[in-house]
């Protein structure tokens, strides 16, 4: 045979060797056949494209990525580099949200939305968020790098969305929702606590958004197959289950709510007691009246045709209430402030059962405050109700994180956990637009929101091998 054919022939060879699906690794361990599992890629850069995303901060020390934040822009730069990486059509949208896009084999056909957020709270985590948006870039980039990226049967897209945790307008899922086509038109002109508009925010970025283009943004529904979305748990089943992924069944429904207590502002020293007005003492009491009822709801709520006692029940296993923020005018210790504000978040999975806590703690709310002689305002901020994750796609996701967990370990593992979402996620928002399923990633302690929030590597690289195995379903 002539040396050309012999050179073509193990060239052909190690080609068609890169391109084998991860399904050959099912029957080595863990130890043997890893760079089928390509750990280059799905652990080691995607860990270090973890730590990379939370260094970019706004401020030093700790980790803080508002929208549109000079850091989160700066984090969407490096995320739109990533996914032309990995071989992806990228742009950024009039809401900020960062788009990385390949059209497979049929552009015509119903695209799979694969996204989660890049904004993170004060003093974050790394994880939260960003773990969905790099593990779905990594494997995509597995599939580019094996000559599978045009041979998807549909487009696939990779969403980081601009704002999910709200802190900066107190108006969550801002990115996700303006594309689910579910976000007001007035968002664009709420306001920060320096006065600056959502709007005013985006123009600073040269981001023209009017009222115009915000509704172009919504995606037809017909032009969408599926969302899927890779998120740290921020809870402890998985790691008391021993279990590195789960597949979420639903997302609780969420009700935040600013709470304004108005009194008389006085001299500390000066006015007696009994003739305090005192909005801080008032405010202490609310909030110890919102942990009782939130604590034991059942001897709280009256059975009636809209709360059942199978309502009661639900809450009891579900129901979490917190007090976040809390403020006073004028701030001094000499001096009974005028006004205290706090805000309040009710979760829950039964929505008609979280509307019974919030008509029963605005009714006692109000009575406290008649009682102390006080002025009590209620404003809600934001509602979203409860998701049901779709079955197919969850059933599909939990069986792509059966193979992952089995392709890294070499044994058949036991049932993927199904779990329930107690914190909110993009999901809630794009189950407007499309079918939504979400896979859960163990982290230490439960611990998220906190620079203390971690994800080992290996679960890392656990997650990035479930969506591998995924999207290989769609080539």
């Amino acid at each position: 045979m002539p040396t050309n054919a012999v050179a073509l022939l193990i060239l052909s060879f190690f080609i068609q060797l890169l391109a084998l699906p991860l399904t050959l690794a099912e029957t080595n361990t863990f130890s043997e056949g890893t760079k089928y599992l390509y750990p280059e890629i799905l652990k080691d850069e995607a860990v270090t494209r973890l730590v990379d995303l939370g260094k970019v901060s706004d401020s030093h020390g700790f980790l803080e990525r508002t929208f549109q934040s000079p850091a989160s822009v700066s984090a969407g730069n490096l995320i739109r580099e990533w996914m032309e990486d990995a071989g992806l059509r990228t742009w950024v949208d009039q809401m900020g949200n960062v788009h990385g896009r390949i059209e497979g084999m049929n552009p015509s056909e119903k695209a799979l939305l694969i996204g989660s957020h890049l904004d993170t709270v004060i003093d974050a985590g790394m994880y939260d968020g960003a773990l969905g948006i790099i593990a779905a870039i990594s494997a995509l980039k597995v599939l580019n790098i094996t000559g599978r990226l045009g041979r998807l049967r549909r487009p696939v897209e990779v969403i980081a969305f601009s704002d999910e945790e709200g802190v900066r307008f107190q108006s969550t899922f801002l990115g996700s929702a303006a594309i689910a086509g579910v976000l007001p038109i007035s968002t664009l002109h709420a306001q920060d606590k320096s006065g600056v508009t959502v709007q005013g925010a985006l123009k600073i970025n040269s981001i023209d958004a009017t009222e115009e283009n915000l509704l172009q943004l919504k995606y037809d529904p017909k032009s969408v197959w599926g969302y899927i979305e890779v998120h740290i748990e921020q809870g402890p089943v998985l790691e008391t289950a021993g279990f590195p992924l789960g597949v979420v069944k639903g997302i609780a429904g969420q009700t935040r709510l600013r709470v304004t207590v108005k009194g008389s502002q006085g001299h500390a020293g000066t006015v007696p007691m009994k003739l305090r007005q005192d909005p801080m003492a008032a405010a202490a009491e609310l909030i110890v009246l919102l942990e009782s009822l939130c604590k034991q709801p059942e001897e709280y709520l009256s059975y009636d045709g809209q709360c059942t006692a199978s309502t009661v029940q639900t809450l009891a296993g579900s129901l979490v209430c917190t007090v976040g923020e809390i403020s006073t005018w004028p701030s001094a210790s000499n001096v009974i402030p005028g006004q205290v504000t706090f805000t309040v978040d009710i979760r829950a999975m039964d929505d008609l059962g979280r509307e019974a806590i919030i008509y029963e703690m605005s009714n006692r709310m109000y009575q406290i405050c008649d009682r102390r002689s006080v002025f009590c305002h209620i404003d809600r901020k934001h509602d979203a109700n409860a998701v049901i994750c779709d079955q197919g796609l969850s059933s599909d996701l939990k069986s792509a994180g059966y193979a992952a967990l089995k392709r890294l370990t070499g044994e058949n593992p036991d049932d993927v956990p199904v779990l329930m979402s107690g914190a909110g996620h993009d999901a809630m928002a794009m189950s407007h637009l499309t079918k939504v399923a979400m896979l859960f990633v163990r982290c230490r302690g439960g611990i998220s929101h906190s620079p203390a929030e971690h994800v080992s590597d290996d679960d890392i690289w656990a997650a990035s091998v479930a969506v591998l195995a995924f999207l290989e379903t769609l080539v």
